[in-house]
């Protein structure tokens, strides 16, 4: 009933806008006045509305400013971010002198220049000096911006000194890794052949995780072996899309396992060390007044790696790596106390739409003090049980990568696995014709199990 009513409503108006437009379509030629002919009276109105607009916009833009802040932006917790709030606030000064100077001229002269009788309009076509005075200011105000830009850009892009602490941040569908460089301050080698969800999500390059991966390519699920079998099996019979696929990932694998295998006649352990110490965790550990170099890295789409109050952003892009320096001046219990909020956390989000639980993907940025992070730090090397473990919040937490694979043997090359594969064949094979024939006799001794004597 109420939709009814809404509906009837909306006609009846519609109505009635359109018996008005007639009223004064017919009022109009009564009086012989043309659609484009305004009287005196209705011009001055309009000019004296064009006035009181312009105070309204600025009295409202002023008020808001003065009631919600500069910007709403907070306070910067970084080095870099007081630079770049300094470069924002002059561009924010430029735009708000132009914003009040153009909209002051556009609303006063069209109340100053109104149309009065008699008065006909002045005719203006051209001012070259007019021109150049709005061509060339913008031009030299622009280019400051731009220039002062990009010396900001290349500062915190460019590479970090050497007593910088190396930090990668890796980004995947939905959520994010920190891996910091072990005492070698160098991180470990990675390579995208080498990934494994469950024992090396990072994809990083020691001897170990080559010969895993090799394994996974040749005898693991949906392996070489696998889908050979499967191809190979005629006792199953697969639609034309099915062995298609299945023929398609075949060759991707094989493919793979020779780059594979090149990269394991390359390596020769020399990095390994470098990979081994790295510490990886889900929370971002940072020391106030400590410069960081961040590297970032995305396994599947485009990610942002975006930190608001620290100032710092950065694309992470498949098969790319980007960079970003930084430097805390602030700690957590710092900003805590300036916002008067003790739940409050630095926070990493992800600042591009990259999928459907794009929301939910952040990680916890920690700012502390030097003696804090040194204790911190420490814990991360704390031996337990020999092993390097991590000392988080009274809980303790494997952290090095060297514990986030399964340590196995070297894995053979596929040659070798299916050499020793029919040699077993063989042998179980000979062993099963051997136990239905008869027992093969040479005339010597043979002990009898059950009392030990020999016949």
């Amino acid at each position: 009933m109420a939709k009814l009513f809404v509906l009837l409503v909306i006609i009846l108006g519609v109505i009635a806008l359109a018996q008005l437009m007639r009223v004064y379509e017919l009022s109009s030629k009564l009086t012989n006045k043309k659609e484009n002919e305004i009287s005196n009276r209705d011009n001055r109105l309009n000019a004296k509305l064009m006035l009181g607009f312009m105070l309204f916009l600025f009295i409202g833009f002023i008020w808001m400013m003065l009631k919600y802040g500069w910007t709403g932006r907070g306070p910067a917790a970084s080095v870099h971010g007081e630079q770049t709030d300094w470069l924002l606030n002059l561009n924010f000064v430029i735009i708000i002198l132009v914003f009040f100077l153009t909209n002051a001229l556009l609303f006063v002269f069209a109340w100053k220049y109104v149309k009065k009788p008699g008065v006909p309009a002045f005719y203006y076509p051209h001012n070259n000096k007019l021109e150049m005075v709005w061509t060339v200011i913008p031009a030299v105000v622009l280019a400051v911006i731009i220039i002062l830009g990009l010396n900001s850009w290349n500062e915190v892009t460019d590479k970090a000194k050497d007593d910088a602490i190396r930090v990668e941040l890796f980004s995947y569908q939905f959520n994010w890794n920190a891996r910091y460089a072990g005492v070698d301050n160098q991180l470990g080698k990675y390579d995208y052949k080498l990934n494994d969800d469950a024992a090396n999500p990072l994809a990083l390059m020691t001897t170990e995780t080559i010969d895993k991966a090799i394994e996974n390519m040749i005898t693991g699920p949906n392996g070489i072996e696998d889908l050979e079998n499967k191809l190979n099996d005629p006792k199953k019979v697969y639609s034309e899309e099915m062995r298609t696929d299945m023929e398609e990932s075949l060759a991707r694998k094989e493919q793979l396992i020779r780059l594979l295998y090149q990269m394991k006649a390359r390596n020769t352990g020399k990095y390994d060390k470098r990979a081994k110490d790295d510490i990886i965790t889900d929370t971002l550990y940072l020391c106030k007044d400590q410069n960081y170099e961040l590297t970032f890295r995305s396994k599947d789409v485009i990610h942002s790696a975006y930190i608001p109050h620290l100032r710092t952003q950065m694309n992470t892009v498949p098969g790319a790596i980007t960079r970003f320096k930084v430097t805390p001046n602030m700690t957590t219990q710092e900003m805590r106390e300036i916002k008067n909020d003790e739940d409050f956390n630095f926070i990493l989000m992800c600042n591009k739409i990259c999928g459907g639980a794009h929301y939910n993907m952040n990680m916890v940025v920690v700012v502390m003090e030097k003696e804090e992070y040194d204790v911190w730090m420490k814990g991360e090397w704390k031996k337990m049980d020999g092993e390097k473990r991590l000392m988080k919040r009274g809980k303790i937490h494997e952290a090095t990568f060297e514990h986030t694979y399964y340590k196995k043997e070297p894995t053979k090359t596929y040659p070798e696995i299916q050499a020793e594969k029919a040699e077993a064949e063989a042998a179980k094979a000979k062993e099963a014709e051997g136990e239905d024939g008869e027992e093969p006799t040479d005339g010597g001794d043979v002990v009898d199990n059950e009392d030990g004597q020999t016949t």
